[in-house]
C-alpha cells in the first residue's frame, strides 16, 4: 500500500435543509454559518467552500442576505466556492424520474445565474442510488458522480463505472468513510500531522496500482463549518511524500479522468447495505406522505403540464413554476422521506398540498376555457394518457322527468352508463316561526343555497309555504329581495312552512372513448325507447364479481380468489397481517416476541354496485391488535383494540385487474400492517417500476454495514413477480415497500408502519443511531389510513403481458370539466392532442419549452423499441437533451407521425412544434 502524493482536502458542510429541526430553525444556523465562512473567504484567499451540492442552500441564504449576492458570485466565478448542480439533494426513490430531472434542470440554471455548477453529480446522503442515475447525469451533462451509500462490496477502489439499464456509463467517485471521512482531521491543531497520517493510509487502500491522481478527502459533516484556521493548520501536517491542500469538489474532479476505462463496472441501482446503512424504513413511514408527493407529481405532470402545453396556455406557467418549487422542496432526503420531526413532517404535507392546489387550480383555469365550448348539462372530459382510450368516468348529470338516465357524444352516439347514487330532491322541509323567516332567507348567498342555484321559487299565503327550486345553475336574474317583498304583501301567518327542493339527479358511471392526450364531449339525452344491454357486462352475484377478464371470489376469511380465462388462479390474496414494530423511522424492528394476528373475527361482504359498467363490493373484516409495544421488553401489549378493516373490491368492464381499497382506523401503536398478496406460482425475482425503470431484485439484499439487511424494497409504479404458472402485478398509486416472503411464494406490500421515535439509540437491526433520539407522536399515523392499489394476474413476461400499460390506465383517470356554454350549443367534436404509441414505451412528461411542445418517454423494457409520437398538427421534430437543449431533427411523415428508435431503458426528448 503506497501513500497518495497528494490529498485535496475539501471543506464543506452537509446540510439537511429540514429534519430534527424544522426549516425556518435549520435556516437560522445556516445563516449564521455562512456569514462567518464567507467572511472568512473574504478575508483570507487560500479559504475554500463547497456547499452540499445544492442551490438550495444558497437560496436560502441569500433570501436573508441579499446584500451578498456579489460576493457569492464572486467566490464561485472564481472557483473557491462550489455550489450545485442540484437544486435539493433529494431521496432519489421517494419521487418521480421527472421530479429528479426538474430538480437538476432548475440546480444548473440557477447555478449559472451565480457563476456555474459544480460539474458533479454529487449524491453524499441518499438512501441508496436508483439504476437510471448516470443516464440522468450524463444526459445533463454531467461527466462524473460521487457517492457514499449503496455500493456493493465487491467495489474495493475509490472510482467504479456505474452503469445504467440503457447502458449509460459514468465515472463515480467513492467516498470510503462517507461525506464527512476528513471531519476529525482539524480538530486539534496539535493532532494534525498524526490526523493527515493516517488519513492518508486510509485513502491508501482504495487506491489500485499505479493511479497517481489526488485522492479526495471531505473535510465537514452535518451542519458543520471547517476550522477559522484551516489553511493554516493543514500546512502544519508534514506526511512524508504527500501533499495536503485545500480545494473545492470542483478543483477535486478536475484533476480526475473522466474515461472508465479499466474500472470496475457496478450495473444498476445501488442500495447494498455492505458499506453503510440504507436506512430502507423510511419508504414506509408517514406513508401519507408519500401519497400527497405522487398524487401532487401524477396532478401537475399529467394533467396540469399536458393540457397548459397543448393547448398552448403560456398564462398558467407561473403556477406551474410554483408547483415544481414545492415538488422539488418536498423531495428532499429528510422530507418526503418522513424521517425527520413532526413539526417538519407537517412542513412538507402542507408543500405537497399547495402543489397539489397548484397543479388543480392551472387544471380548473385549462379547463374551464375548453369547457366553455360545451353545454352546462353536459361535460368535457379529458384524458392524461397518451393512448386512445374507453375509460370510465363518474358524473354528476341531470334527470329528466322519467328519471331514466342516458349520454350521448358529440355524434349523438349512445354512452353506456349505470346509475351509482341518486341525488335528494328534498333538501328542507320545515316549519318556523314567521319572525324567523328574515334569518332563513339569509341562508341564501347569492344565488346559492344549500351548495346548489336558486331556479326558481314561490310564496303560497293560502298554506303559508315558501318553496325554492335549486339546481347546478341558477336563474341570473333571481334576487333574495323579490322574495322578502312576496312574502311581507303575503300577510300575516304565525308559521311558515320553508321547502327546498332540488333538480333530480345521479352520479352515474359513464363508459366513454377519448382519444390520446385529447378530449371528448357527453351531455344527457333522450332515453332511448328500448335500452341497449352493455357488452360484456360487468357482473356481481353473491360473493363474486366478473367481467369477462378476470374473475373475483370472496373467501369465508375475506381474502379474494382471482382467476383468468387463460388459467391463472391464486387464492388467498389480500389477508391482512398486523405485527410489532419496535424499530424507528429509519428502521423496522420486529419485537423480540412478536405476535402476527392474520385472522379476523368477523367477516361480512356488502355489495355497492352489481354492474354492468362496474361492480363493487366491500369486505368487512373485524380485527383485535395489540394497542403498542413495550419496546424495552421487547413484546406487544396484552391489551386489545378493535380495528375494522374494510376492503372495497372494484372491477370495471375491459380492465383485467381488480381495484382494492384498504381502509381502516389506526387507533394502536407500535406496529406494521401488510397486505399479502400469494402469487399464482413461486418468484426468485421481483420486478419494480421506479424512476424511468423496472428493476429486478432477488430474495436476499447485501449486507455488512453495520444494519441487517432485510429484502423490503421501493417501487412506484408496480411490482411484479411470479412464474410458470403466472403471476401478479400490484399497480400502485404511491411510492410502496415491498417483499417478497415466504421463499417468494407471497409479496407482501407495507400498508403501515406506525413508530414513535425518530431514530432510537439501541436498534435491534441498526448498529449506530441514524438520528437524535427524538420523540415522533405523530409518526404512529393514527386516524383515518386509506391505501389503494390494483392486483393484475398475467401469464408470461411482465414487459410483454401488458403491465405497463395497465399501470398508466390505472393511475390517470379521465378529468371531467362541467360544461359552461348555453343548453342550446351542440357539443363540440372530440380533439385529440398527442399520441405516443410503441411496444413498452411509457410518456413521463409534457410541457411547453418555449413555444415548443416537449414530451419525454422512456423505454419500459429490456428490449430496443421504436416510439411513434403522432398528432394532426406537428410541423416538426427534434431531439432535445434531458435540459431541453436542441439537437438533432427529425423526420416527420406525411402522417404527422415521428419514429424514434429506443434503445432498451432509454429515455428520450423530443420538441415538437405543434403550432
Amino acid at each position: 500500500m503506497t501513500r497518495p502524493t497528494e490529498i485535496i482536502v475539501v471543506p464543506h458542510t452537509h446540510w439537511d435543509r429540514e429534519w430534527y429541526e424544522p426549516f425556518q430553525r435549520f435556516r437560522l444556523r445556516l445563516v449564521a454559518l455562512l456569514d462567518d465562512v464567507f467572511d472568512r473567504m473574504e478575508r483570507d484567499p487560500r479559504q475554500r467552500f463547497t456547499l452540499d451540492g445544492q442551490l438550495a442552500a444558497v437560496d436560502d441564504y441569500l433570501e436573508v442576505r441579499p446584500e451578498r449576492r456579489e460576493q457569492v458570485i464572486e467566490l464561485v466565478r472564481a472557483g473557491r466556492l462550489s455550489v450545485g448542480p442540484w437544486q435539493i439533494l433529494l431521496d432519489e426513490f421517494l419521487c418521480s424520474g421527472e421530479n429528479i430531472v426538474r430538480n437538476l434542470e432548475r440546480g444548473l440554471a440557477r447555478s449559472a445565474d451565480l457563476g456555474g455548477a459544480m460539474p458533479v453529480g454529487y449524491l453524499p446522503d441518499m438512501f441508496g442510488h436508483i439504476a437510471q442515475m448516470p443516464q440522468i447525469l450524463a444526459g445533463a451533462g454531467l461527466a462524473h458522480a460521487c457517492v457514499f451509500r449503496g455500493v456493493p462490496e465487491r467495489v474495493h477502489r475509490h472510482a467504479f463505472a456505474w452503469q445504467a439499464p440503457d447502458g449509460t456509463t459514468i465515472r463515480t467517485q467513492y467516498l470510503p468513510g462517507g461525506y464527512g471521512n476528513a471531519a476529525a482531521l482539524m480538530e486539534n491543531a496539535g493532532q494534525v500531522t498524526r490526523r493527515a497520517g493516517d488519513l492518508a493510509d486510509r485513502l491508501a487502500g482504495w487506491r489500485p496500482a499505479g493511479d497517481d491522481t489526488p485522492v479526495l478527502a471531505m473535510y465537514g459533516t452535518d451542519h458543520a463549518a471547517p476550522a477559522p484556521d484551516a489553511p493554516d493548520l493543514l500546512a502544519t501536517a508534514d506526511v512524508p511524500g504527500t501533499r495536503l491542500r485545500l480545494g473545492t469538489l470542483a478543483e477535486y474532479f478536475a484533476t480526475q479522468p473522466a474515461t472508465v476505462d479499466g474500472l470496475p463496472v457496478v450495473r444498476g441501482e445501488l442500495r447494498s447495505h455492505a458499506r453503510a446503512n440504507i436506512l430502507p424504513g423510511v419508504i414506509s413511514v408517514r406513508a401519507h406522505l408519500k401519497q400527497a408527493m405522487n398524487r401532487a407529481e401524477r396532478r401537475v405532470e399529467r394533467y396540469a403540464e399536458p393540457l397548459a402545453a397543448l393547448t398552448h396556455d403560456g398564462s398558467v406557467q407561473r403556477f406551474l413554476d410554483m408547483a415544481w418549487t414545492r415538488l422539488i422542496d418536498a423531495s428532499c432526503h429528510d422530507s418526503v422521506t418522513g424521517c425527520g420531526c413532526d413539526e417538519t413532517a407537517e412542513q412538507v404535507a402542507a408543500r405537497l398540498a399547495e402543489a397539489d392546489q397548484l397543479g388543480r387550480a392551472v387544471c380548473d383555469l385549462v379547463g374551464a376555457r375548453l369547457s366553455a365550448a360545451v353545454p352546462r348539462d353536459g361535460y368535457l372530459l379529458f384524458n392524461p394518457t397518451p393512448a386512445a382510450r374507453t375509460a370510465l368516468v363518474c358524473l354528476d348529470v341531470a334527470l329528466p322527468d322519467d328519471g331514466g338516465v342516458a349520454l350521448a357524444d358529440a355524434a349523438g352516439r349512445s354512452v353506456a352508463t349505470q346509475v351509482l347514487d341518486r341525488g335528494r330532491t328534498l333538501l328542507a322541509d320545515d316549519v318556523v316561526p314567521a319572525a324567523d323567516l328574515p334569518a332563513v332567507l339569509t341562508r341564501v348567498h347569492g344565488r346559492e343555497l344549500y351548495g346548489q342555484e336558486v331556479t326558481a321559487w314561490s310564496v303560497s299565503p293560502e298554506d303559508a309555504t315558501l318553496t325554492f327550486h335549486v339546481a347546478r345553475h341558477g336563474d341570473p336574474a333571481f334576487d333574495v329581495e323579490d322574495v322578502r317583498l312576496a312574502l311581507a304583501a303575503a300577510g300575516p301567518a304565525d308559521r311558515w312552512r320553508v321547502r327546498i327542493l332540488a333538480a333530480a339527479r345521479a352520479t352515474v358511471a359513464a363508459l366513454v372513448d377519448v382519444p390520446p392526450l385529447g378530449h371528448t364531449a357527453v351531455r344527457p339525452a333522450p332515453l332511448p325507447a328500448t335500452g341497449t344491454p352493455a357488452s360484456d357486462p360487468v357482473t356481481a352475484a353473491g360473493r363474486s364479481l366478473d367481467n369477462g377478464l378476470l374473475r373475483v371470489d370472496v373467501a369465508e376469511d375475506g381474502t379474494l380468489a382471482l382467476s383468468t380465462p387463460d388459467g391463472v388462479t391464486v387464492d388467498g390474496v389480500g389477508r391482512i397481517v398486523d405485527g410489532g414494530d419496535v424499530g424507528d423511522s429509519y428502521n423496522y424492528a420486529p419485537p423480540a416476541a412478536d405476535e402476527l394476528v392474520d385472522k379476523p373475527r368477523a367477516v361480512r361482504t356488502v355489495v355497492r354496485h352489481d354492474g354492468p359498467l362496474v361492480a363493487v363490493l366491500d369486505v368487512v373484516r373485524e380485527y383485535r391488535w395489540p394497542v403498542s409495544a413495550d419496546v424495552d421488553a421487547g413484546s406487544r401489549a396484552v391489551d386489545r383494540e378493535p380495528i375494522i378493516v374494510t376492503t372495497r373490491v372494484e372491477l370495471r368492464r375491459g380492465e383485467a385487474f381488480v381495484r382494492l381499497r384498504v381502509e381502516f382506523d389506526n387507533r394502536c401503536d407500535d406496529h406494521r400492517v401488510r397486505l399479502h398478496l400469494p402469487l399464482p406460482s413461486p418468484a426468485d425475482t421481483s420486478y419494480a417500476e421506479g424512476q424511468f425503470a423496472v428493476v429486478a431484485r432477488g430474495l436476499t439484499a447485501e449486507g455488512g454495514g453495520g444494519e441487517v439487511p432485510l429484502p423490503t424494497f421501493p417501487a412506484n409504479g408496480f411490482v411484479a413477480a411470479g412464474g410458470p404458472d403466472g403471476a401478479l402485478a400490484v399497480l400502485l398509486t404511491q411510492p410502496t415497500e415491498y417483499e417478497l416472503t415466504d421463499a417468494g411464494r407471497e409479496l407482501a406490500v407495507t400498508v403501515l408502519r406506525s413508530i414513535g421515535m425518530l431514530s432510537r439509540n439501541r436498534h435491534a437491526l441498526r448498529d449506530e443511531p441514524a438520528g437524535p433520539q427524538l420523540p415522533t407522536p405523530e409518526a404512529q399515523c393514527r386516524g383515518l389510513r386509506t391505501v389503494e392499489l390494483a392486483v393484475l394476474p398475467y401469464r408470461g413476461a411482465w414487459h410483454e403481458a401488458g403491465v405497463v400499460a395497465a399501470a398508466e390506465a390505472y393511475r390517470h383517470e379521465l378529468l371531467a370539466f362541467p360544461g359552461t356554454a348555453d343548453p342550446a350549443t351542440a357539443l363540440p367534436a372530440p380533439a385529440a392532442g398527442l399520441s405516443v404509441d410503441g411496444p413498452g414505451v411509457a410518456l413521463t412528461s409534457v410541457r411547453d419549452r418555449a413555444g415548443r411542445t416537449e414530451v419525454r418517454v422512456v423505454a419500459q423494457t429490456p428490449v430496443d423499441t421504436t416510439a411513434v409520437l403522432g398528432g394532426a398538427a406537428v410541423r416538426g421534430a427534434w431531439r432535445a437533451d434531458l435540459l431541453g437543449r436542441t439537437g438533432e431533427p427529425l423526420t416527420v411523415d406525411g402522417d404527422g407521425l415521428v419514429r424514434l428508435p429506443l434503445r432498451a431503458w432509454e429515455i428520450a426528448t423530443v420538441q415538437l412544434d405543434l403550432t
